[in-house]
C-alpha cells in the first residue's frame, strides 16, 4: 500500500510538472490534508462515542448475552471452532460491531479474533487439537471464512457512513440505510454460500 500511494503521489506530482499545473497539485495538496484534518476531528467524536457505547455492552454483559444468541449461527459459520470459545467471543463481537454498523469498533476484535485462530491452527500442527492443519503461512478455513464474513459485514446500520454523509452536508444522511441493509445483505448471503461451497470442496 505504501508503494501503491507514493506512486499515486509522485505520477500526479510529475503529471502536473509536465502539463503546467504544479500550481494546481500544490493548492490541491494543501486543501485536501485541510479536509483530512477537519474529517478526522468530526469523526473522532462519533467514533469515540459508539467505541464507549461497544465496551459499555461488553462491560455489562450485553455482548456475552448476544454472543450466546447468535452461538448457533457461529456453530454454523465456524463448525471447526466448537469448543474453542476465546476465538469465537472475539468474532462474535466484531460480527456485532459491524452488524451495528461500527466498523472502527470492530476492526480490533477482528485482530484478535485472527490471532486466536492462528494459535488454534498451531495447536493444530503440534497435535494438540483435532482437525488438519495448514502449512504455516497458509489461511485456515476459518481464517478465510472469517475474513469474508466480515469484509461482506451484514450492517444494520451503517454509522460510519452516516457520519461521513452527515460530515459533508448531505441533505438526508439517513436515505441509504434501506439500500445500505439490503446490499450487506446479498453479499453476506453471498460470502457464506462461497464459504461453504470451498469448505465442502
Amino acid at each position: 500500500m505504501n508503494y501503491l500511494w507514493g506512486g499515486m503521489i509522485l505520477i500526479g506530482i510529475v503529471y502536473g510538472m509536465c502539463t503546467g499545473n504544479i500550481s494546481e497539485v500544490t493548492q490541491a495538496v494543501i486543501q485536501s490534508s485541510k479536509e483530512a484534518v477537519n474529517l478526522c476531528i468530526g469523526m473522532a467524536g462519533i467514533t469515540a462515542f459508539w467505541n464507549g457505547l461497544m465496551k459499555i455492552a461488553e462491560e455489562s454483559g450485553m455482548v456475552e448475552g448476544m454472543t450466546i444468541k447468535i452461538r448457533p449461527l457461529l456453530n454454523f459459520l465456524f463448525p471447526g471452532l466448537v469448543g474453542e470459545e476465546k476465538a469465537r467471543k472475539y468474532i462474535a463481537v466484531n460480527m456485532i460491531a459491524n452488524f451495528l454498523g461500527l466498523g472502527m469498533a470492530a476492526t480490533p476484535a477482528g485482530v484478535k479474533a485472527m490471532e486466536e485462530l492462528e494459535k488454534i491452527e498451531e495447536a493444530r500442527r503440534r497435535g494438540a487439537i483435532s482437525g488438519k492443519p495448514r502449512p504455516r503461512g497458509e489461511a485456515s478455513n476459518e481464517m478465510c471464512n472469517f475474513l469474508i464474513i466480515n469484509i461482506s459485514s451484514l450492517q444494520l446500520v451503517p454509522v460510519t457512513m452516516l457520519a461521513y454523509r452527515g460530515q459533508y452536508g448531505s441533505v438526508n444522511p439517513t436515505a441509504i440505510i434501506g439500500p445500505a441493509i439490503v446490499a450487506t445483505m446479498v453479499s453476506t448471503v453471498a460470502g457464506v454460500i462461497y464459504c461453504k461451497w470451498k469448505d465442502r470442496r
